[in-house]
C-alpha cells in the first residue's frame, strides 16, 4: 500500500499503563517508516503510577506526540471523547496502551479508507489467520453474545463489535456525540455509526490479550453496561415493530410492579380502591422511567415538566379507554376475562403509540448523534 498521502491521528487512552506505554508508543511511531504522517494523542486519565512522566518524556523526544491529562479518572469513553476532539489528521484510530493490539495492523486497516471504499474500518480479533492469544472462554462467549445482540439491533454483520481497533474518517468521528464514559463506548459508537448508514468494513487483526494479573481492567459490570448500551442507543432508531417488542418488556415489567404492589398493599390492610390507585401510579412511574432509560429520548419534543404532564394525561386517557371498553364488552355478553384481556391489549397498543408519537416524539433531524 502506498502511504505517502496518509495522515493519521492515533488516540491512546491511558490509565496506569506504565509497564507498556513506552513500548506501545514506540511501536506506533514505527508507522512513520511507512510514510504515515502521525499525530499521537495520549489522554492520561488521571493515572496514579508513572504513566504521566513516561508520556512527558516520550513527547519531548517526538514532536508527533501530544498529551492531554484528565484531573480525575473518568473512563475509556471519556478519554476517547477528549482525544477525538484534539485530532487534526485525515483518519483517526484508537490504540489501547496495553499492547493487546499490534500497531502494525493499522496499516492494513487503513487500506479501505485510503481507497475510498470505507468510512469506518473495524479490526476483528475473530477473522483471518493472525496470531491470537488463547485466554478466557467466558469473555469470548460474552463478546460473541454482545456482538450478536448489537447486530440484531443495527442490522450489521460484524464479528467483533467490542474491538479496540476502529479507524474512522476524522470528520465522521468528530461529528458523533459520545455519551458513554467507560467501555460502553463500543456499543454506543457502533449504534450511532449504523444509524448514519455509513460504509463499514471489517478486517482480521492479531490479538495478544492480557490477564487480570497483567492489568486487564474490563469487568462483569462493564458487560452489563454494554448490554444496556446496545438497547439504549439503538432503540430510538428502531422500526416500529422492534420498538413495540422493547415496549412489551417495559409494559410487562410495569404490569408486574402493579400487581405485586397491589397484593402487598392489600396484605397490609389497605382497601381495594386505595391499593389499586397507589399500585397504578407506581407502575406508571416505572413505565415512564423504563421508557426514557431504554426506548425513547427524554425531552425530545417537550421540556421536562410539559413532557410529564403530557405523559400523565396520556396515562389517564388510556385508563379511561380501558375501563370503558371493558364495560362495553361485558355489556355485550363477552366473558369478563376476555373483555378485560381485549381492553388491556388495546390499552397496551395505545400506550405505546401515544408514547412514541406524542410524549417522546422525535423532532425532524438527521440520524441520532
Amino acid at each position: 500500500m502506498s502511504t505517502s498521502a496518509i495522515s493519521l491521528s492515533v488516540v491512546v487512552p491511558c490509565y496506569n499503563e506504565a509497564t507498556t506505554l513506552q513500548v506501545c508508543i514506540e511501536k506506533v511511531l514505527e508507522l512513520r517508516n511507512h510514510g504515515v504522517a502521525l499525530e499521537i494523542i495520549i489522554v492520561d486519565d488521571a493515572s496514579s503510577d508513572s504513566s504521566p512522566e513516561i508520556a512527558r518524556k516520550l513527547a519531548q523526544a517526538a514532536a508527533e506526540i501530544k498529551i492531554v491529562r484528565h484531573q480525575s479518572n473518568q473512563g475509556k469513553g471519556a478519554a476517547l471523547r477528549t482525544g477525538f476532539k484534539e485530532a487534526t489528521k485525515d483518519f483517526v484510530v484508537v490504540q489501547d496502551a496495553d499492547l493487546e493490539y499490534d500497531p502494525r495492523d493499522i496499516l492494513d486497516l487503513l487500506v479501505p479508507l485510503v481507497d475510498g471504499r470505507a468510512d469506518v474500518v473495524y479490526g476483528s480479533r475473530f477473522l483471518g489467520g493472525r496470531p491470537h492469544r488463547v485466554l478466557y472462554f467466558w469473555h469470548y462467549l460474552g463478546n460473541k453474545f454482545l456482538t450478536l445482540l448489537s447486530n440484531m439491533f443495527t442490522d450489521l454483520n460484524l464479528t467483533d463489535m467490542e474491538t479496540c481497533y476502529k479507524v474512522f474518517r476524522r470528520e465522521i468521528i468528530q461529528d458523533v456525540v459520545i455519551e458513554e464514559n467507560r467501555f460502553g463506548f463500543e456499543p454506543e459508537i457502533t449504534a450511532k455509526l449504523a444509524q448514519r448508514k455509513l460504509a463499514i468494513y471489517e478486517m482480521g487483526i492479531s490479538y495478544n490479550g492480557r490477564t487480570y494479573a497483567e492489568g486487564k481492567k474490563i469487568g462483569w459490570r462493564d458487560g452489563f453496561r454494554a448490554l444496556y448500551c446496545v438497547v439504549r442507543y439503538n432503540a430510538p432508531a428502531l422500526p416500529l415493530p422492534m420498538q413495540f417488542l422493547v415496549y412489551l418488556f417495559i409494559g410487562g415489567t410495569a404490569a408486574l410492579v402493579n400487581l405485586l404492589l397491589f397484593l402487598v398493599m392489600l396484605k397490609m390492610g389497605l382497601g381495594v380502591t386505595a391499593s389499586a390507585l397507589c399500585a397504578f401510579i407506581a407502575a406508571a412511574g416505572v413505565n415512564y422511567l423504563l421508557c426514557i432509560t431504554l426506548l425513547f429520548k427524554r425531552r425530545s419534543r417537550w421540556n421536562g415538566p410539559v413532557e410529564m404532564l403530557v405523559y400523565v394525561a396520556l396515562v389517564v386517557a388510556v385508563a379511561l379507554v380501558d375501563v370503558q371498553v371493558t364495560r362495553v364488552l361485558i355489556a355485550g355478553s363477552w366473558p369478563a376475562w376476555l373483555a378485560k384481556l381485549s381492553a388491556s391489549a388495546l390499552a397496551l397498543s395505545l400506550n405505546f403509540l401515544g408514547r412514541r408519537n406524542l410524549v417522546f416524539a422525535q423532532k425532524a433531524q438527521k440520524a441520532m448523534q
